[in-house]
């Protein structure tokens, strides 16, 4: 049985108490999630949560530590996510960068208020990542690898 769970990053990025959400519709519904996204091909998880956080909030991205791997599996669509949640600090925001598409705004929103509409939550997944942001949770960035085939091989080679 083949399982590929979906390959995700989010960006835990925390000002003032306050956490950069994105707003974003799907399928006609406006949620909130942290900024996210797929990890494209090519790409490594750090490459591509700095990418989708640019994208999504027109702020650059510094991850600082890793937080969490979080698999969940969707219970309306059967979808399961593998979600790389990053903790770091964003730095320039480009004002007339256009947001990608889907994206309505970006927030600076409480705990409190994500509470307040937690039925608008995209996931159970957002306030997981802030409620273990919370608890101090930090894991170094090199604590999660990325290999091309070529350093693969040389690997291998050596094993052997």
């Amino acid at each position: 049985m083949s399982f590929s769970p979906e390959i995700t990053v989010a960006a835990i990025v925390e000002r003032d108490r306050r956490y950069l959400l994105v707003e974003e519709s799907i399928s006609g519904r406006l949620v909130f999630n942290q900024p996210a996204g797929h990890v494209e091909q090519g790409e490594t998880v750090l490459e591509a949560v700095i990418r989708e956080t640019l994208e999504e909030t027109a702020w650059d991205f510094v991850p600082a530590a890793l937080l969490g791997a979080y698999l969940w599996t969707n219970p309306s669509s059967g979808r399961t996510t593998l979600r790389f949640a990053f903790i770091g600090g964003v730095t320039q925001h480009h004002p007339d960068r256009s947001l990608d598409r889907g994206i309505v705004a970006a927030h600076w929103l409480t705990r409190e208020q994500l509470l307040g509409r937690e039925e608008r939550l995209r996931s159970p997944l957002v306030l997981r990542c802030v409620d273990d942001y919370l608890t101090g949770r930090r894991l170094p960035l090199d604590s999660v690898a990325s290999l091309d085939i070529e350093a693969a091989r040389a690997v291998d080679a050596v094993a052997i």
